[in-house]
């Protein structure tokens, strides 16, 4: 709801430049509230299964030495719409991470759900008392709103990425997702979505440029969740399901394995 509500704000901001009919104005306003009656305030906190992971799939359990791994954003870095603490995505990637590396896998969330990526400062924060070994940072989608541009919001990222490479730790960054799958967004609404989520994707890739992170773009799943709703999303429609966060780790999990030193060297746990 909360997004939608901002693409309506982003929607009136671009009329305001280019002009914007009294009808498309009152055609906008009606979708973002049909939207919102749709999709409604998320009634839950995403679970949380923070602990160690064992390469046997075990956890969360208590571990000593592991290599350390943390999950910055919104809520779709926090997981919410998983079914089942076992389907959070840091979840999944962390028992990926301890089979892989054959090691235990300490996983902290510090993503909190609504997040902007103004709110990633905080996070960041709270992580640099103890870095963690291996990051990930997916937000974006909240960010849809007039008051900061895709650029703005793109080089706040890339510094805070910044921050935490500079104190050790190795980050894979997931890029803003295709906003323009949500199919209770109705047209022209969700094109607005669409051309806006896509900018911003493409301005984070580009400010992270040189960051030292990897950059996964998430628009490679937007087909999937085009073509297969009802399976990948959660009740509410809008964000994912287990399955869909299953998806999600599969292609993060190997840029995850790199960056923990897998197929470039050994692992220090710590």
């Amino acid at each position: 709801m909360y997004r939608i509500r901002a693409l309506w704000v982003a929607a009136l901001a671009a009329g305001s430049v280019g002009g914007l009919s009294g009808a498309a104005y009152s055609l906008l306003q009606s979708q973002s509230r049909h939207a919102r009656l749709l999709i409604g305030a998320p009634r839950d906190q995403p679970f949380n299964a923070d602990g160690g992971y064992l390469p046997d799939g075990t956890g969360p359990v208590a571990v000593g030495d592991a290599l350390t791994f943390a999950v910055f954003g919104d809520s779709s870095a926090a997981g919410l719409g998983a079914e089942t603490p076992e389907l959070l995505p840091g979840v999944l990637l962390a028992r990926g991470l301890a089979e892989e590396m054959t090691t235990p896998v300490r996983l902290t969330t510090y993503a909190v759900s609504g997040s902007r990526t103004t709110d990633l400062a905080a996070q960041v924060d709270r992580a640099l008392l103890d870095p963690p070994r291996v990051a990930l940072v997916m937000v974006g989608g909240n960010d849809v709103t007039a008051r900061r541009g895709v650029h703005v919001c793109a080089g706040l990222l890339a510094a805070e990425v910044r921050r935490l490479v500079a104190a050790g730790t190795r980050v894979v960054v997931g890029t803003c997702p295709d906003l323009g799958t949500v199919e209770p967004i109705p047209q022209p609404l969700r094109a607005l979505a669409r051309r806006w989520s896509l900018a911003l994707g493409r301005a984070q890739a580009r400010a992270l440029a040189g960051s030292g992170a990897a950059v996964v773009p998430l628009t490679l799943l937007a087909r999937h969740f085009q073509t297969r709703p009802r399976e990948l999303f959660s009740p509410d429609r809008f964000h994912p399901n287990g399955t869909g966060y299953a998806l999600a780790a599969a292609v993060l999990l190997a840029p995850l394995c790199r960056a923990a030193g897998l197929w470039n060297s050994a692992v220090t746990p710590g």
